[in-house]
Formats: structure tokens, C-alpha cells, sequence
């Protein structure tokens, strides 16, 4: 008797062993990012004043337990609190998982990487008008070999984050998919991808939508172009890309189209824009590629990296009266990767935006503007 009660206690405290050792751990590490800047400008603009500043310091914290992990990022910038990242996912399989909360969903080429990690410094300004901020949403993503797929559903961000709903009221919502077909990712012949992005929004209860994009540098903030679109029902974008790269050289683009429907016989607006991005590995051998963000990977420790870039956005549609700006922009940036949390840039863009009204109807002299620019980041 005694050795049957011996053998179940011995059984069932392996039983439990086992379950413990199935049971997932909770980890958890701390997140943050301090970006510090500074910047020589010659304008014709009395606005822009040489100056440093810390543009963005972020801290938060990442949590994992078993398929489920969550995210909270919250951003401190010249003397504002804000949130940022704010979700909860689950992976369903090693490719496949959906997220919700308030975050940056898929929609292009450049929302696979974030704000401090744009390969030229500052995001192409098309980027800036036309993708999407935060928003407070789900989203679904499915990655293959050769596909990749996200679909969204999403409410208007910043607002909802601040005010309860009968304060907001009738809130912005919309849908949103990425669609891309890399047909060859590997890094040790060429990777190659192509694919399209496609929104639909409803405005909120003013029945107006507002584009803008500032000058590309952030210790000074002026806006560049900007347009106010009115009486708007509904709102479609699209934004196809391209990403090509054999060994150390690299090229990606986007063109973007957005078009608001207006209530009633007043015409639609329509605006777009488009960039190009050159990059090249001096040090730090062969481009690698990113499945889930479908894109390049950030290049390795000790790596050298020079970027060329060229963007154009219009914001000015005469049909519909309404005369938000056009820009040129080009630049050339060097980034050296000094190891995994660090690493420091030089940038050069010349800027040149012009045919835009103010408030009052009448005609903004155009504002060119050179920029030299320096950054040390600290990302963990």
C-alpha cells in the first residue's frame, strides 16, 4: 500500500513538472529611443534658425508571454508628452499574426520602418502627407515566401487617445491593405519585391481633412505645403512600390494618389506624390531583407551607408481651387551603423516649395532652403 501512495505522489509530481515546464514565461525589457540633433540652414525664410535640439526621446516597455505579446511606447518631445505605440498581438503561427490598439499600420514601403529609422533621416515628404499616423485599429498580417498581406480597420487616432467618444463625436474611420509579391528575397543573388497599397476613409463630423508636410528637418518646424479640403464624403488612396537590391546597393520608391469626393456638384481634390531612394553599403557587406516588415533589414554593426534621395509632392489641384503647394526636394545622407543601439548621420537636402495660398487667398513667395544636418541616435 504504502509503495502503490509512493508511486501516485511521485507521478503526479512529475505531472505537475511537466506542466510547468509547458507553462510560457512572461519576459519583459524596456524599449526607449533619444535622438539629438543639429542643423545649419540657408533660406530665404526667416523662419529657419541654426540650432540643436532632441527632436524625440521615447520610453516603454515590450512584454511576451507565450503566442501573445504588447507593446506601450510613450513619447517625450520639446516638453510634450504623448502616446505612441500602444498594443496587444498575437501570432497565430511564426507568420501570421493580428494586432490591435494604436500603432502604425502597413501601408507602403516606408511604414515597415519606424520615424528614427527612415534610411535618409527624415521620411520623403510624400510619406509624411499622404501615409497614415498612428491609428487606433486592428490588423491582420500573413507573410509567405513570396506574398505578403495586411488588412486594417482603424478609427481616427489622436483624438480617441485624448477625448471620450460623445466629446469626439463622430470620429474618422477607414480600411486599409498592403499587398506585395517578392518574388526573390534572397540576399546572396537579388531581392526583388513589388507590390500596392489601397485605403478608403470616412471623414469625421467636420467633414474636413487636412494635408500637410513640413521642411524635412526637425529642429526647425515649418510647414512646406498644406491643404484643407472641405464638405468631404469620402476619401480613396493607393500607393504602389518597389523595392530592388543585389549586394550592397539598393534602390526603393513609392508614388502615391489620393483623391477626397466633396458633397454635393463641388469637384473632388486630388494629390500626389513620389520618391526614390538610392542606398549603398561603403562598409558592412550585402543588403539582407525583412519578412514580416517587407523590407530591407536595418544593416549590420560597423556598416557605412550612403542615400540618395529625390521627392516630389502636390498638394495644388486648380480644379478644385484649392492651391496647397507643390515640393522638390533632394538629398544625400551618410549613415554609419556603430553598433546595435547606436548610430550617427550627415545629411545635405536642398528644398524648394512654391504655388501655395495662404488663409487669406493670396499667393506664398516660394521658399527655398538648404539644410546640413547631423544626428547621434540611441535606439534599444
Amino acid at each position: 500500500m504504502k509503495s502503490r501512495i509512493l508511486t501516485m505522489l511521485l507521478s503526479g509530481l512529475c505531472t505537475l513538472a511537466s506542466v510547468a515546464q509547458d507553462e510560457p514565461k512572461l519576459s519583459l525589457a524596456p524599449t526607449g529611443r533619444v535622438l539629438m540633433d543639429g542643423a545649419l540652414y540657408g533660406s530665404n525664410d526667416s523662419r529657419f534658425t541654426d540650432g540643436v535640439a532632441i527632436p524625440d526621446v521615447r520610453l516603454g516597455l515590450k512584454a511576451g508571454y507565450g503566442m501573445w505579446k504588447a507593446k506601450i511606447d510613450i513619447g517625450f518631445a520639446y516638453g510634450k508628452i504623448g502616446l505612441k505605440d500602444i498594443y496587444l498581438q498575437a501570432d497565430l503561427n511564426p507568420s501570421t499574426f493580428i494586432r490591435v490598439g494604436n500603432f502604425i499600420h502597413q501601408f507602403g514601403l516606408q511604414s515597415a520602418t519606424s520615424s528614427s529609422m527612415k534610411e535618409g533621416m527624415e521620411e520623403p515628404t510624400s510619406n509624411e502627407v499622404f501615409n497614415y499616423s498612428r491609428q487606433i485599429g486592428a490588423m491582420a498580417e500573413l507573410s509567405r515566401e513570396k506574398y505578403l498581406g495586411t488588412f486594417s480597420v482603424h478609427a481616427e487616432g489622436q483624438d480617441a487617445l485624448l477625448n471620450r467618444s460623445n466629446v469626439v463625436g463622430k470620429e474618422r474611420f477607414g480600411f486599409m491593405t498592403r499587398q506585395v509579391w517578392r518574388p526573390s528575397t534572397d540576399p546572396s543573388t537579388v531581392i526583388a519585391q513589388v507590390g500596392i497599397s489601397a485605403a478608403y476613409d470616412k471623414p469625421d463630423k467636420t467633414n474636413v481633412y487636412t494635408l500637410n508636410g513640413n521642411f524635412p528637418t526637425r529642429v526647425a518646424q515649418v510647414s512646406a505645403i498644406g491643404a484643407s479640403v472641405s464638405d468631404v464624403r469620402c476619401m480613396w488612396r493607393f500607393t504602389p512600390e518597389l523595392l530592388l537590391a543585389r549586394g550592397p546597393v539598393a534602390l526603393e520608391s513609392q508614388y502615391f494618389y489620393y483623391h477626397a469626393v466633396r458633397r454635393g456638384s463641388q469637384p473632388g481634390y486630388t494629390g500626389s506624390g513620389a520618391y526614390a531612394l538610392v542606398r549603398g553599403l561603403v562598409m558592412g557587406g550585402s543588403y539582407a531583407y525583412s519578412p514580416l516588415d517587407g523590407g530591407l533589414a536595418t544593416p549590420r554593426p560597423k556598416s557605412l551607408e550612403i542615400v540618395g534621395s529625390y521627392n516630389y509632392t502636390n498638394l495644388t489641384d486648380a480644379g478644385a481651387a484649392i492651391f496647397g503647394g507643390r515640393l522638390n526636394d533632394v538629398a544625400v545622407c551618410v549613415n554609419y551603423y556603430i553598433n546595435k543601439y547606436m548610430m550617427c548621420r550627415l545629411r545635405y537636402s536642398y528644398t524648394y516649395a512654391w504655388n501655395r495660398m495662404d488663409e487669406e487667398g493670396k499667393m506664398v513667395d516660394p521658399i527655398h532652403l538648404n539644410t546640413v544636418e547631423a544626428r547621434i541616435q540611441i535606439l534599444f
